[in-house]
């Protein structure tokens, strides 16, 4: 079988077309017609990464609010929306403008889970909060003195790529659970399969069919290279689902989180009240010293290496990697991430991250910060229009993520070295891993602690940058924590 002739249906328009002279300011300044895109091209990316990202308006509050602290006291769920749209609005907006990449920023689902699982119940909200805000301030010293851009430069160009595949993996994945096309089975302790096909392992039911037509359109459309394929299939489907969901009487809970169903008044007014709700030093008053500097470790560990593989497979993506394979402007970046590290718990969201979504803006041909603009303008918009915002379903929007996932493997695949073990071994490991253990930060750290183990049995330990042995030590020590009594 011939491999894949076209690795670059990411975008139904070429993506490596000549630059062109600059047209106006905003051009000039987004370097726009530089990186071989156009003004259409980087709105309709903006647009296609909101509504992938868009959950997170609902999964958020859902996370945090079912939560309770050391009191018992709950989060409210109207203000954490509020929260949640504020700070992706505000964080991507300013890495379009700080960053010039097509990067959205939101609220973290492994950071909020962690908030709501390991942090809250043995201190305060605030409190809480407060340990977010402090990983935040962490990262942006690391940033500030050159630590994290030497730690990432440090990683190997085939390990980067396996990052890019990894995530590629992962969100396909995310798409097919997401849309219920695959699902985890409720007693899986009694089996040796975790996950099956539909529910009971047979499709079935109206949402299914709406991803399955969604992901054909969406496949039918790049390969036709028609502009816009991503987002024509995000809002067709949604069209499609909201006369199924009114035709057809479906059961609610069959759509999951999202209900495709017209909002009788579209416009809310935003509740600030959970903003500024932070205690910085709160929590070391309640769990001790040692066990807040680990509480804080954690956030900063789940932010700094999820922000890591994102940046590096979403940039590989676009195109923005030079012949080292590294990216120009990085720290700029990373710091933009710290900062929505510490913003997120400044508003009470927790902490915001680089999302992997951003893939389906870049798959509409999004190649700068001014996507970036656009998504984090829909999000302020969703402040005041949080219904609508959040009326397209799972199912009309998860298509985009398979799709892209399969992208991302098709352009990076043969850039590994697979004849050397020392590399397709970690590169490997930290592929599959992303997915099987629904994590990015795991696939990265079995990735780092295998390459420097398998270097210095081959006898090359001398070839392994200094920071990548720092940071599998981190990793180890990491994953040693439950063991150690320490967490």
């Amino acid at each position: 079988m011939p491999p894949l002739a076209q690795p670059t249906l990411a975008s139904p328009e070429p993506t490596q077309t000549a630059p062109q002279p600059p047209a106006g300011v905003l051009d000039r300044f987004f370097k726009i017609s530089e990186r071989g895109s156009t003004l259409p091209r980087e709105i309709r990316g903006g647009v296609a990464t909101f509504f992938t990202m868009a959950y997170i308006l609902v999964l958020n509050p859902i996370i945090l609010a079912s939560a309770v602290d050391m009191n018992g006291a709950h989060l409210n769920s109207a203000q954490l929306v509020t929260a949640t749209a504020l700070t992706a609005g505000l964080t991507t907006l300013l890495m379009g403008v700080i960053g010039n990449v097509p990067i959205g920023l939101a609220a973290g689902l492994g950071v909020n889970t962690i908030v709501a699982l390991q942090l809250a119940p043995r201190m305060t909200w605030p409190d809480a909060m407060g340990m977010v805000v402090l990983a935040g301030i962490a990262i942006m010293i690391l940033v500030a003195t050159g630590l994290r851009e030497r730690v990432m430069n440090a990683v190997p160009l085939g390990l980067r790529k396996a990052i890019a595949i990894g995530i590629g993996l992962f969100i396909a994945l995310v798409g097919l659970v997401d849309s219920g096309f695959v699902s985890r089975i409720p007693d899986a302790a009694h089996t040796t399969v975790p996950l099956q096909l539909g529910v009971g392992g047979h499709l079935g039911g109206w949402p299914v069919l709406v991803f399955i037509l969604g992901l054909l359109l969406t496949l039918v459309l790049v390969i036709r290279k028609v502009p816009g394929a991503i987002l024509i299939s995000i809002v067709a489907m949604t069209g499609v689902a909201l006369v199924i969901d009114q035709v057809a009487n479906i059961p609610a809970l069959s759509w999951g989180l999202t209900v495709p169903a017209w909002p009788g008044n579209p416009v809310a007014a935003p509740d600030f009240g959970l903003v500024g709700q932070v205690s910085l030093f709160g929590g070391f008053h309640q769990v001790g010293i040692l066990t807040g500097v680990l509480f804080v470790f954690t956030v900063l560990m789940s932010c700094f290496f999820d922000a890591m593989g994102t940046i590096l497979g979403v940039a590989d993506e676009a195109h923005l990697l030079d012949e080292k394979g590294d990216l120009p402007g990085i720290n700029k970046i990373l710091m933009v991430d710290g900062i929505a590290t510490a913003a997120g718990g400044a508003t009470s969201c927790s902490a915001n991250t680089c999302y992997v979504e951003s893939t389906a803006g870049v798959g509409e041909g999004a190649r700068t910060g001014f996507a970036s603009i656009v998504t984090g303008g829909l999000f302020l918009l969703a402040l005041f229009l949080t219904p609508l915002a959040t009326m397209v379903p799972a199912q009309a929007a998860t298509p985009a993520l398979v799709t892209v996932g399969f992208l991302i493997l098709a352009n990076s695949v043969k850039e590994i070295d697979w004849a050397d073990y020392t590399i397709a071994v970690p590169a490997f490991l930290t592929m599959i891993l992303m997915p099987f253990t629904y994590s990015i930060t795991n696939g990265l750290g079995m990735g780092f602690i295998t390459f420097c183990v398998l270097r210095l049995a081959a006898g090359r330990g001398r070839s392994v940058p200094v920071a990548m042995y720092a940071v599998a030590g981190v990793f180890a020590f990491y994953y040693l924590m439950p063991a150690l009594g320490l967490l």
